[in-house]
């Protein structure tokens, strides 16, 4: 009996592993306590391991993969049409096993430590902002039912709390004047959160030569740069930029049938935040595309032209995601007179 293949379902505390031999029978199972894990894998021979992608499942890979076994991450929406009988945690192993044995079947990159400390900073920043958009709108709505109506935009209501808290004769009563104080020490604590964060991804991307690299690129700036990186990491898991580009959802959906080939608006698949950041990149760029001469901008004044600018940034976009991926894949620079024309 000699294991080949293993399933295994990620939990908190109680992971379930299923496992194969060459001939895809299953020969062993095992419910595994979270200190059992690693002992068990350790007792194996090296063998191919699959797991879904999800919270945790980047450490394991880390550790399974240091023990000399195959890794492979796949996401849980196509280990779904292999699951058979009743969902529960077996037949989720088995399932995962099963979709493991697919070769067309893409997997996730595993991600290495900084990567994810990357990734931990954009998502605690995005999270601040959020928070921060959440109590702006909360604040407004409020000033509208003591008559108070501000327009939106977060710098509009920094800049008017401190007059509406002077001034007498605007009908605030005292205890909303108290709470209004309050409201405007947590939005200054907030934008103190999203400034050190903020700060902490431009160190970071000073100090990586892979995020360096990618603000050569037109719209890559420090925080574009190192989401990018944290996602894509040196590009291993695509075999060429568009692979890239479909992931981050920046090509059209497909409704085809019977050789009639319908092409729709973008996919919108993956990572959203790292698709709106890839977007508002190549909006600046197209912006500024019509005071250049250069191939580059040539191209975008063409798409503003014919397509309109929404369309034209959604392209750069594209070709930002393929050209990014080009240069961390290949550990190059960006040339624009090479590039400019793909």
């Amino acid at each position: 009996m000699k294991i080949t293949t293993v399933g295994l379902d990620l939990a908190k505390n109680v992971f379930h592993a299923v496992c194969f031999d060459e001939h895809s029978k299953e020969v062993k199972k095992r419910v595994l306590r979270r200190n059992q894990l690693l002992m068990f894998f350790v007792q194996l021979p090296p063998c191919k391991v699959g797991m879904e992608a999800c919270a945790s499942s980047h450490y394991w890979g880390r550790e399974l993969r240091a023990l000399g076994h195959e890794v492979k991450l796949i996401p849980a929406q196509h280990v779904k049409p292999y699951l058979l009988g009743n969902k529960n945690d077996f037949n989720d192993a088995r399932a995962i096993a099963e979709a493991l044995t697919r070769p067309h079947i893409r997997g996730v990159a595993l991600k290495t430590t900084e990567q994810q400390d990357i990734q931990t900073i954009h998502r605690m920043r995005s999270q601040c902002l959020r928070d921060r958009t959440a109590l702006c709108n909360s604040v407004r709505g409020l000033l509208a039912e003591y008559g108070v109506v501000l327009v939106k935009g977060v710098t509009t209501l920094r800049k008017s709390i401190h007059g509406l808290l002077e001034d007498a004769e605007n009908g605030l009563s005292l205890t909303f004047r108290h709470l209004l104080a309050k409201s405007h020490e947590r939005l200054v604590e907030l934008d103190g959160h999203i400034d050190f964060y903020t700060h902490e991804l431009v160190i970071q991307s000073q100090q990586d030569d892979a995020c360096q690299r990618l603000q050569e690129i037109p719209g890559y700036g420090p925080i574009t740069a190192s989401a990018f990186y944290s996602a894509i990491g040196n590009g291993e898991a695509y075999s060429r930029g568009r692979d890239v580009s479909a992931a981050v959802g920046v090509v059209p959906r497909q409704h085809s049938t019977g050789g009639k080939n319908v092409l729709l608006g973008i996919s919108k698949r993956g990572d959203v935040y790292l698709r709106s950041l890839l977007i508002h990149g190549a909006r600046a760029v197209v912006i500024h595309a019509s005071k250049k001469k250069d191939k580059l901008s040539q191209w975008i004044n063409r798409i503003v032209a014919e397509r309109g600018i929404n369309k034209a940034a959604v392209a750069v976009a594209n070709k930002m995601a393929r050209i990014g991926w080009a240069i961390l894949r290949h550990n190059t620079h960006y040339q624009a007179t090479l590039k400019a024309t793909c």
